[in-house]
């Protein structure tokens, strides 16, 4: 089977390009002794990229119980949901680690604590807290974090933290700064707890800016990253990875040009692409996306697809595109904004090695 062979839209995987990526944040895990990378597989959802990202069934973070349900199904029994639990899920991972694995749920709620103490399962629990995002999570110096490690008890296993305002950054320093944060915020409540007799076997942080720049990862257990795997144009902005590290891109045919207004339509919309306009906020606006040729190079310029519809998307150059290189039905291919929402569309990843020749198909989970 051959990219000619294949329906659009749909996702293309570059092998190659995946495994560098995972070699480069290994290696920047590998820096600081004892650490665990815990790689996050909200964005692949799929055990074959497991199998690369976590070798001989390591450990894993999830963010459905869908998602936990199918990696435990593959031998990946030490996993982090790391999502706020709620008490309707409880039973579900019960269910779940009834059968020998070890899925983590995260707090930083009370009442949940509450649910989580009375509930008569194995549900290990990870108190959240927030070291400067501002989403979920409570602060580490906090009254609450004590009031709900005494009600959770003997399940109290530990912290998670999750830095996604380094996301904001953009250059090293910066991103080093929120590391240094995020580091100390998780630590200092982790020594809150064994101050109250709990000892924590998980002291977790992490996302890919921080996994990549961190400076020390002194008292961190395990550090969770995802978005490395694939990487996407926005990423490739704030510089966690160069614009040729990106794995996944979105294999599109074009339906219409519009010489006129020097565009093509494609027919990759705002299902297969999403409509996350995350390089809104970096140095360039990306649109939903760059158009690529089939091979997933850069060669139309800065092609955007500036405009989605459902089931259309609207490309223009930057400079004049090259028409009799883009007939109708040409195969293109489309870098993403947020990979982890364009891929969130689609059941299967077909890949490649640098080449046409699809060398197997891939599936996913979806759905929560």
């Amino acid at each position: 089977m051959k990219l000619d062979d294949l329906p659009t839209p749909c996702l293309v995987l570059e092998l190659g390009i995946l495994k560098r990526n995972l070699a480069r944040m290994a290696d920047a895990v590998a820096r600081h002794p004892g650490l665990k990378l815990r790689p996050h597989m909200k964005t692949a959802k799929s055990l074959a990229v497991a199998a690369l990202a976590a070798p001989d069934h390591g450990p894993i973070t999830v963010s459905t119980v869908a998602e936990a349900r199918y990696f435990a199904g593959g031998g990946y029994r030490d996993q982090i949901y790391a999502v706020g639990i709620t008490p309707q899920k409880l039973d579900a991972i019960a269910a779940i680690n009834a059968q020998g694995n070890d899925v983590k749920i995260i707090t930083d709620d009370l009442e949940v604590a509450s649910a989580i103490a009375a509930h008569s399962g194995i549900l290990p629990t990870l108190i959240e807290v927030d070291c400067g995002e501002g989403r979920g999570g409570i602060a580490p110096d906090s009254a609450a974090l004590a009031e709900i490690a005494q009600r959770l008890g003997a399940r109290c296993a530990g912290i998670m933290t999750h830095a996604g305002h380094s996301y904001a950054e953009r250059n090293e320093e910066g991103m080093r700064k929120v590391a240094e944060a995020e580091r100390a915020g998780a630590v200092l409540a982790a020594e809150r707890l064994r101050g109250m007799g709990i000892t924590p076997r998980v002291v977790s942080a992490g996302s890919s800016p921080t996994a990549l720049y961190g400076h020390s990862m002194a008292g961190i257990t395990d550090i969770r990253a995802g978005v490395y795997m694939f990487g996407d144009l926005f990423q490739g902005q704030i510089g966690t990875h160069g614009m040729e590290d990106i794995a996944v891109t979105v294999l599109s045919a074009v339906t219409s040009r519009k010489q006129d207004r020097n565009a093509v339509l494609i027919d990759a919309g705002g299902i297969a692409l999403s409509k996350d306009r995350s390089t809104q906020a970096a140095p360039k606006d990306l649109g939903f996306g760059v158009m690529l040729d089939r091979h997933g190079k850069w060669g139309f310029g800065e092609a955007i697809v500036a405009r989605t519809h459902q089931e259309h998307g609207e490309v223009r150059g930057d400079g004049p595109l090259p028409f009799a290189e883009l007939p109708i039905g040409a195969l293109v291919r489309v870098a993403p904004n947020h990979t982890c929402l364009t891929v969130a569309a689609h059941d299967r990843y077909y890949v490649v090695d640098g080449g046409d020749e699809v060398i197997a198909v891939w599936d996913r989970v979806n759905g929560w």
